[in-house]
């Protein structure tokens, strides 16, 4: 086997005629070539493609995703001349590693086929007998997609605008490929138990006769078979190899890889390169890997590429990209609605990184139900499960993202299970990630079950607000905080009707504000026109001074956001898993920016964003403490059952030590030894600690560990205190005319209405996270993006914080916050999202009539069955009786009393 590349200089000549010159491998986008975009195939698949003209300004600028410098939708004719002298009793191939539609012509004449194409697969023609001198050719490539299911392509990741691109172009390798009259096409390794069977496909343009002999350092012994067939293409098997004893297996964190030798006596040889595991179903519901049970921290990789618009193409780029995810603590990459080049895999394959890639299709409607539907995807779905064969890193493959159908698509889902089944059994298979958004239950087709819900069941801990209802949905906005909560009733409800493994999906989506430094970065085909409208609105807006800090606040919280959500799926003991997303930001629908990761895949230069922060909740051992609640009173007993999650590759044993400090305090003590197996969870006894040695409010860390792996809560504890109003200031929740009289009269006044929207008519409902995705997306939630606390100020001597939300703070930032008439200099800022950036604060002071004033939206005289609640009042009351209540932001009574009713 011979490769002659035919990267270089083409020529691409469009539907309109127009031709240029175009670099391959390469897009046109790469190579500068198309017209405006102009905001087409925007938005969620719910709603029609092609809305840029049904009402979009084709001027404006593209407010929702990163805008293409150039776009073109349709043929592409790719042509160039090549000399080539064929050697006799030779065959040649063309290959195109990847592309969209594509067909070939020589000399105008259209070449068949060799395999089935997919846009997923290689490309690949059998040209033997038209190369043979000089001659014309052209590769037509269509990203219309005709014959295809457009839309739900177009909708996926695999070519939408909002991550991927729709490119047309020709990427990774382009070559023609030389290869003997009879030779080996393809050596397939399928590995089970302490065995492995080998497929080998013999192209032969003559009859075959000889011996195939197989050898590997993997195999007790070398095997052979006699061959003796027509021409033609024939399988072969060499079923039931025997494995040396100690053959390393492959496994998560160990690229243990051995290559594999078919050979041709006298003939063809070809070596491959493949991994041994087991992996599927344990027999009791759970995910295992090489017979042990794993906990999936997964990742859903959109495609985000902005300086190409398309997925690297080699194992060096893809060996940096899943390193840095694996930094953070990721065992498994999901790759939402596109299956990446092979370089992805080849690089997952020597670092122990386990894939899940899913089938080019996001049809929320009718999935599978047209005809050119079901046939094109049966052929994506068998190229890619033969194409993949030897990559023991591609574990897992479901049929698309957020399916939706009726009967017909679900029987053809049946039958595509079915299919896959039928080509390879050492991966397993679902019906789709999140089908039927986990309304009507699992499948029972389906070897594993990845959703958000079972029927009402979450499996997660935050959804979108509904029409209706502005709050974020899910118990962690929704239910006082408490690091106890599971998702055992769920699977007690799910386990009557379905008993193989589960994982969560799309867990987190919490919001991030932009960090604007990354504007620099951009120097390929993406415009961030949508980032620059936002900055262009914060410099408006005067925020630019403290946006760092917005985006650090903003960071932080969704880090909390992350750790609740992922240790709420190790708490519970039926789960496989969950499946993030996502550590990187997703630069569309409605600019959806949730990372710890930018676009261009780099940590965002923030402490928030360092992996080893996020690494140290996301791993496969973690001591866990159903901690009742985060906030104590002095005179409390803290008590709490420890539990070890031991998902590791060894047993963990010894003692469980814990301790309690922070300030003054430090009080620490030791559970008695016990020995936690891999795979499971385990009980370690119960915490106990007396918080009576405490004299004033603090802020406390209760570490517990076992064998070297910790974990580390935070805890809040408060002096008993009953708040009451001092002497010398008035409260009230309306300015009433006693109100302005004592401001008239200079005095204080502590403005604290019930937080509603009846008596704050200026407001928004806020809650404990950054919101959900994107308001552009889910434009019926609020859009509040947490809390920004000026730790600096006074109050907060007596109710220590940093300078975000954290468990403390959630009573509080469940409540309202006032949107006032201009920006101002607020105690606790109320964040916003980039769609609105509203001036909002929950507690702020100011020189109002002639007095001071303090306004609160937090209702924290409704919030008193709480210490914190109780807490925050108190220092609030203590600062009014101090000289440091000092406002220097002014506002008229008239501007309060229209916010305040």
């Amino acid at each position: 086997m011979e490769y002659l590349s035919l990267a270089g200089k083409w020529e691409a000549k469009l539907k309109d005629g127009s031709t240029y010159p175009m670099q391959i491998p390469g897009t046109l986008d790469e190579n500068q070539i198309g017209g405006k975009d102009l905001g087409a195939n925007q938005w969620h698949p719910d709603a029609d493609l092609g809305n840029a003209e049904k009402g979009f300004d084709p001027d404006a600028p593209i407010a929702t995703r990163y805008t293409r410098k150039y776009t073109y939708e349709g043929e592409a004719g790719i042509s160039r001349n090549a000399s080539y002298i064929p050697e006799e009793e030779k065959r040649v191939f063309l290959e195109v590693e990847r592309a969209r539609c594509l067909k070939l012509e020589i000399d105008g004449k259209e070449v068949p086929d060799y395999v089935e194409p997919s846009i997923s697969t290689p490309h690949i023609f059998e040209v033997t007998d038209l190369l043979d001198g000089e001659h014309r050719i052209t590769l037509r490539s269509d990203n219309s997609y005709p014959g295809l299911p457009h839309d739900a392509i177009v909708f996926s990741s695999a070519a939408t605008d909002e991550t991927q691109t729709n490119w047309n172009g020709l990427l990774g390798y382009v070559r023609l490929r030389t290869e003997r009259e009879v030779f080996l096409s393809a050596v397939r390794v399928y590995p089970e138990k302490d065995r492995v069977h080998v497929q080998v496909i013999i192209d032969g343009s003559v009859p075959v006769k000889g011996i195939l002999r197989i050898q590997s350092a993997a195999l007790e012994k070398a095997a052979e078979q006699e061959v003796n067939v027509p021409a033609g293409i024939h399988t072969i098997w060499l079923r039931d190899l025997k494995l040396k004893a100690d053959v390393k297996k492959w496994d998560e964190g160990e690229g243990n890889l051995y290559e594999l030798t078919a050979e041709l006596r006298d003939g063809d040889c070809k070596t491959v390169t493949f991994g041994v595991r087991d992996f599927g179903d344990d027999g009791k519901g759970h995910l295992a890997l090489n017979g042990k049970r794993i906990f999936l921290r997964s990742e859903a990789n959109c495609c985000e590429f902005p300086e190409t618009g398309h997925p690297p193409m080699t194992v060096e780029e893809w060996d940096k990209i899943l390193h840095l995810y694996q930094s953070y603590g990721v065992n498994c990459m999901r790759f939402h609605s596109h299956i990446p080049p092979e370089a992805a895999f080849i690089a997952a394959d020597q670092m122990g990184m386990l894939m899940q890639p899913e089938l080019s299709h996001w049809n929320p409607k009718n999935a599978f139900e047209a005809e050119d539907s079901y046939a094109y995807y049966q052929k994506e779905l068998k190229q890619t499960i033969l194409w993949l064969a030897n990559h023991p890193s591609f574990v897992m493959m479901t049929f698309g993202n957020e399916l939706w159908t009726g009967d017909l698509g679900r029987q053809r889902m049946d039958a595509m299970i079915e299919l896959a089944h039928s080509l390879d059994l050492t991966r397993m298979y679902a019906n789709g990630s999140n089908a039927y958004y986990g309304t009507i239950g699992c499948d029972a087709k389906s070897d594993f079950y990845t959703s958000q819900k079972y029927f009402t069941d979450d499996l997660r801990g935050t959804f979108a607000a509904m029409p209706g209802d502005k709050r974020i949905q899910g118990y962690i906005n929704n239910r006082y905080p408490s690091a106890a909560v599971n998702y055992d009733e769920s699977m007690k409800h799910l386990r009557e009707t379905y008993a193989k493994p589960v994982f969560s999906f799309e867990v987190g989506q919490f919001e991030v504000l932009p960090d604007f430094d990354e504007l620099e970065e951009f120097h390929g085909i993406s415009d961030p026109a949508n980032l620059r409208l936002i900055q262009e609105k914060a410099e408006k807006l005067g925020l630019m001074k403290q946006w760092k800090r917005y985006v650090e606040a903003t960071g932080e919280i969704s880090r909390i956001g992350y750790r609740e959500e992922v240790e709420a799926a190790m708490r519970t003991e039926d789960m496989s898993g969950i499946s993030l997303l996502g550590l990187q930001d997703f630069p569309g629908q409605g600019t959806a920016l949730v990372g710890m990761i930018n676009s261009h895949m780099e940590s965002k230069p923030f402490d928030f964003a360092k992996p080893e922060h996020f690494a140290s909740f996301f791993r496969a051992q973690l001591p866990l403490v159903a901690l009742p609640k985060y906030t104590y009173e002095v005179g409390e007993t803290l008590e709490a059952e420890a539990r070890i999650a031991n998902y590791g590759k060894e047993d963990l044993t010894g003692p469980v030590t814990y301790c309690l400090e922070g300030a003054d305090v430090k009080q620490c003590g030791e559970l008695s030894a016990v020995t936690c197996p891999a795979g499971g969870i385990t009980a370690a006894g119960k915490i106990r600690i007396a918080l009576d040695q405490i004299a004033q409010a603090v802020r406390l860390d209760l570490t517990v560990e076992q064998a070297g792996i910790c974990n580390r809560y935070p805890i809040w504890v408060y002096p008993a205190v009953r708040p009451v109003c001092p002497a010398g200031v008035y409260e009230t929740g309306v300015l009433d005319e006693k109100a302005v009289q004592v401001l008239q009269e200079g005095g204080k006044v502590y403005l604290s209405p019930d937080a509603d929207k009846g008596h704050l008519p200026s407001s928004i409902q806020t809650q404990f996270t950054t919101d959900f995705w994107s308001v552009g997306t889910f434009a019926a939630q609020e859009g509040g993006m947490g809390q920004l606390i000026d730790v600096s100020h006074p109050i907060f001597k007596n109710f220590p914080t940093e300078f975000h939300t954290n468990w403390q703070w959630w009573p509080m930032a469940s409540q309202r916050a006032i949107i006032f008439p201009h920006p101002v200099k607020a105690i606790v800022t109320e964040m916003d999202s980039y769609a609105y950036m509203r001036p909002m604060a929950q507690l702020a002071e100011f020189r109002c009539g002639g007095g001071k004033l303090i306004v609160s939206s937090m209702g924290l005289q409704n919030l008193q069955e709480y210490p914190e609640g109780r807490a925050l009042l108190d220092a609030i009351y203590q600062y009014m009786t101090t000289e440091e209540f000092s406002p220097e932001e002014e506002i008229t009574v008239k501007e309060i009393q229209e916010l305040v009713k």
